[in-house]
């Protein structure tokens, strides 16, 4: 049985997607039992130069590639909202399944998208939106399915995962390494997405829908992210025993879904605190299988090629058998969204105060107007009559630190407040 492809963009990924297809197509076929070719690719420029050839039709013309009738399935590899959104909406209403790795799209979009699908009768596969050759959508959706999942964590953002983890191996700073990263193409030339945690909410989003069968939107997502950490966060965090990552966390309670993206001081114990560099890793939790852990590569054009034919070989077998998605949508209950005052963590407070008794003594009394203790202080001299105070709470209410800092920003003796990074540790109760 031969089974024709057609793919909407040509660029990192999509070579990498053709070139996964062809360089293990004998292993493929057999796998598959049929004949994946690819028929057409919609590409924008048609003279730039490329690493790939085939025998396939290469074109600027979208219903080229639509509404060929020979096509089955359709790869979406262009990014964005649109026009990826009006493509794959005209894909499967002219009878295509579809395989995207658009994260964008899904997080924003992918009701709409998996009920078109459904309309249909057709697939929407979308394995490589989040932690690129990664194989966690499926595992959520299949291998874990009989649990009920509990926690998400992940660290799913390679240039910020490459930023902290050379920021805290070599002592140098944000900035530096930063221009290190876009120099070496882990980073964009506006990194606003990586860095501020856009492009981890997005994955989130998705994950903790697939994860909760509950819809979560990405703006029902907190965000914030990495620019305010400093060398001397990581210094400190080292001398607690603990790493910062740029930590995706998703959780589901018994008072709703708390859905959150920030810089996380994490123990060396975690399974998470080893992840370094560009790597990605995703820790999940089930009642019935405990904590299980993804690990690979984020990004690239081989590993989300894979993660992209995978999906295309599933639909392919689902063709030979005439059925369709175990990969639809399941968001099937409505839990409730836990407020960010509600959060619960410990945290990490870096102050300068003025050098003088009884400083840290009305710092304690502060934090115990609202209900907070101290796990551990460090205090170090800065200067002839200042000194830096490391405080890390117990865990507390968001809400409650929030009063606390409100009262020990009105202090005289605080110089200021350097910043303020949750604490995940392994055993925090809600």
């Amino acid at each position: 049985m031969s089974i024709k492809i057609g793919i909407l963009g040509l660029g990192t990924v999509g070579c990498g997607v053709v070139q996964v297809l062809q360089q293990n197509a004998v292993d493929i076929q057999t796998r598959t039992h049929c004949d994946l070719q690819i028929k057409a690719i919609l590409d924008r420029d048609l003279q730039r130069a490329r690493d790939i050839s085939g025998d396939f039709l290469l074109t600027d013309q979208p219903e080229a590639v639509l509404h060929d009738p020979e096509i089955d399935i359709i790869v979406e590899v262009m990014g964005g909202i649109e026009p990826a959104r009006t493509f794959i909406l005209d894909a499967l209403q002219h009878g295509k399944s579809v395989v995207t790795a658009n994260k964008d799209l899904i997080a924003v979009h992918g009701h709409e998208l998996l009920d078109a699908a459904n309309a249909a009768g057709k697939d929407l596969y979308f394995e490589a939106s989040v932690g690129g050759g990664i194989p966690i959508i499926a595992a959520l959706k299949e291998s874990l399915a009989a649990n009920r999942i509990t926690h998400v964590l992940g660290i799913i953002n390679g240039t910020t995962n490459y930023i902290l983890t050379a920021m805290a191996e070599q002592g140098r700073e944000y900035a530096e390494v930063l221009a290190e990263a876009q120099q070496l193409g882990y980073a964009e030339a506006d990194p606003s997405s990586d860095v501020d945690g856009l492009d981890a909410a997005r994955k989130l989003a998705i994950l903790a829908s697939l994860a909760f069968n509950s819809r979560v939107a990405l703006s029902d997502v907190f965000v914030e992210g990495i620019s305010k950490i400093t060398r001397e966060d990581l210094t400190y965090a080292a001398e607690l025993g603990c790493t910062i990552k740029l930590l995706a966390v998703a959780k589901h309670q018994d008072e709703g879904i708390e859905v959150r993206v920030h810089p996380a001081i994490l123990p060396l114990s975690h399974p998470l605190a080893s992840v370094s560099g560009v790597f990605n890793a995703i820790y999940v939790v089930g009642d019935a299988v405990g904590e299980t852990m993804f690990y690979g590569r984020g990004a690239g054009s081989l590993p989300t090629g894979s993660a992209i034919i995978s999906d295309i070989m599933r639909i392919a077998r689902n063709i030979q058998s005439n059925s369709t998605s175990s990969i639809n949508c399941t968001c099937y209950l409505d839990l409730p969204l836990k407020a960010v005052s509600d959060f619960y963590t410990a945290f990490y407070i870096r102050l300068l105060v003025k050098d003088e008794p009884r400083v840290l003594a009305t710092l304690a009394l502060l934090f115990a107007e609202a209900n907070i203790s101290f796990a551990s202080i460090i205090q170090k001299p800065r200067g002839a009559d200042q000194a830096e105070i490391v405080l890390v709470t117990h865990p507390c209410r968001e809400g409650a630190l929030q009063e606390a800092l409100d009262s020990v920003k009105a202090y005289s003796k605080v110089l200021s407040i350097d910043n303020v990074i949750r604490f995940e540790k392994e055993d925090q109760k809600s």
